[in-house]
């Protein structure tokens, strides 16, 4: 093998493996939320029970915003599971918003896609409109004032370790 040839192979093996590494899921900062107040927020969820953002106070909430046939949110439940996981036990909860379907086509997609964490019904996309949001999935992160902090617009790992240290950095210190 001639020399330059073999430099040309290490240089596309090098390449290949970077293209690799960048479809790998990056640890991102959480943009700071710079909108003002949450919004009013009250659903029921799949068995008819009502969820007030008021209720929460005293817990760090995630208000994540998604559909069944976005196919980044179905990508992303399975890690707000996770990140519930993690914090289990402690002040912290997901409250799952879907906007705009119907409760049997939800339903159907949780029996593929099981979530633990609420499921709150936006049957007409009020909710979605009042909290401006322009794409799915939306998520919100509440402090345990009930301000939200920090927002992500897109498909984000919420289970990864910085993420989990800016949700830890809003929750009571572990005793």
């Amino acid at each position: 093998m001639t020399r330059g040839l073999a430099g040309l192979l290490v240089f596309l093996t090098l390449l290949l493996g970077l293209a690799g590494a960048s479809g790998r899921a990056q640890e991102v900062d959480l943009p700071a939320w710079t909108g003002g107040p949450p919004p009013s927020l009250a659903l029921k969820d799949l068995d008819g029970r009502l969820h007030d953002l008021a209720d929460y106070r005293g817990t760090v909430l995630l208000v994540n915003f998604w559909a069944t046939w976005c196919a980044p949110c179905r990508d992303e439940l399975p890690s707000l599971e996770r990140l519930r996981d993690a914090l289990r036990g402690r002040p912290f909860e997901v409250l799952a918003v879907n906007v705009a379907e119907g409760e049997s086509r939800v339903r159907r997609f949780l029996a593929e896609v099981p979530l633990r964490s609420p499921v709150l019904l936006d049957r007409n996309g009020d909710t979605q409109r009042a909290w401006k949001v322009r794409g799915l999935p939306a998520t919100f992160l509440l402090d345990r004032e009930g301000a939200i902090r920090f927002w992500y617009l897109g498909e984000l790992d919420w289970a990864q370790p910085k993420v989990l240290r800016t949700i830890e950095s809003l929750l009571p210190p572990v005793r």
